[in-house]
């Protein structure tokens, strides 16, 4: 019964994925947990609770439900809903103080754009260890003694997460078609039929046209001048048209009225799929950010060898010296995939010596002050969040 309700939660939610659904927040008990039992926080998008729950069926733990305003945890800490106010919080109403020995919380690692991790254990006592990117390392991470591999750390966009995206964008949009109803009845299965088939197609062929996304010109609001320049908006369309003509020809029905209209109508849905193509991956910079054009650069000088910033880069851009004995006295960290970096802001944030800081190609630099104060809206426009960081 517990599956059914798993599945039937994800489906629901993976249909909506692109609105806030929030669930309450505080402290859910999983197993039997003792004193010493781990304690995990996620935010109260009800979708990511679930799955944290799910990977975790069968162990004994503490859930703490952080106020995320009901929205994915790298989403609400990247635009300043997810804060470490929200965080000493939940660690001081929820009671989980009186249930264990320990003081460690284990964050996920995509919240590190938002939630300081210091000012966490200033205010609260509590030690922040940041755990995986996906919920469903979070057993094998807590049979590694809480620590992390390589591949824990990344981000990935296999074929699953595509095809969430593309039913999360498909069905609002295959909605907006009943608009149409009235005017042309006939008209909105065949609709439907093609949003989701352009949807899917564009999500799932992903890989083949990945690199064609890196931006290539500066001051650009729209993705589809940096995704179109290299052909590849239209090619998809291209292979659209390609195929209704094919099959137009094949049922003796093609016509010059018929390639006219649904040419016009696949263009708009292309449009719309692509206008934050990026933005919907976890791997590339959403196209209506200006940060999207940021260069990551480290200081050496400021640089002490903390780790931090490999710890929370969820691409894999730096690699630490960890032979502490072969150190040299400078490069304790090097940039070993600079062209990886999908300026989220995690590697300023926790660095505990402001040793790296973005560049922006007219030169100036975006500091990590400016970062951990000012966050991003959905237009990419860095704004003071709602709870300041100084409200503690």
């Amino acid at each position: 019964m517990e599956r059914l309700r798993y599945i039937g939660i994800s489906i629901v939610e993976t249909f909506l994925r692109v609105l806030p659904f929030p669930t309450k927040t505080g402290l859910i008990i999983l197993g039997s947990p003792g004193a010493d039992a781990p304690v995990f926080l996620t935010g109260n998008f009800r979708l990511t609770v679930e799955r944290v729950r799910h990977a975790l069926r069968g162990s004994d733990a503490y859930l703490l439900v952080a106020n995320s305003r009901g929205v994915n945890v790298w989403c609400a800490a990247t635009g300043g809903h997810l804060t470490h106010h929200d965080v000493v919080s939940v660690l001081k109403t929820s009671g989980i103080e009186a249930l264990v020995q320990h003081r460690t919380v284990v964050l996920p690692q995509l919240a590190a754009t938002g939630i300081e991790s210091k000012r966490v254990q200033e205010a609260s006592g509590w030690h922040v260890v940041w755990g995986p990117v996906e919920a469903d390392a979070l057993p094998e991470f807590v049979r590694r003694g809480l620590v992390k591999t390589e591949e824990m750390r990344r981000v990935r966009f296999p074929w699953r997460r595509r095809l969430e995206m593309a039913v999360a964008w498909a069905f609002p949009i295959s909605l907006l078609t009943l608009l149409t109803l009235p005017l042309w009845p006939r008209a909105v299965l065949p609709l439907v039929a093609l949003i989701w088939f352009l949807s899917l197609l564009i999500f799932l062929s992903f890989p083949w046209y990945r690199d064609r996304l890196r931006p290539s010109r500066p001051r650009v609001g729209f993705v589809l001048f940096d995704f179109g320049a290299r052909g590849a908006t239209l090619l998809l369309w291209g292979v659209f048209l390609g195929g209704l003509s094919a099959l137009a020809l094949a049922l003796d029905e093609f016509s010059w009225d018929l390639l006219l209209r649904w040419g016009l109508l696949s263009f708009v849905v292309v449009l719309i799929l692509s206008l934050d193509l990026t933005g919907s991956t976890p791997v590339a910079k959403s196209g209506l950010h200006e940060d999207r054009l940021l260069r990551i650069e480290l200081d050496d000088e400021r640089c002490k060898g903390a780790g931090a910033c490999e710890d929370v880069c969820p691409t894999g851009v730096f690699h630490l010296n960890s032979d502490r004995s072969d150190r040299p006295k400078r490069h304790l960290v090097s940039l070993a995939h600079e062209e990886r970096c999908v300026q989220c802001g995690a590697c300023l944030v926790q660095c505990p010596f402001d040793a790296l800081h973005f560049r922006h190609p007219d030169g100036k630099i975006v500091t990590p002050e400016t970062v951990r104060r000012f966050k991003l809206n959905l237009m990419g426009i860095r704004r003071i969040p709602e709870k300041g960081l100084d409200d503690l």
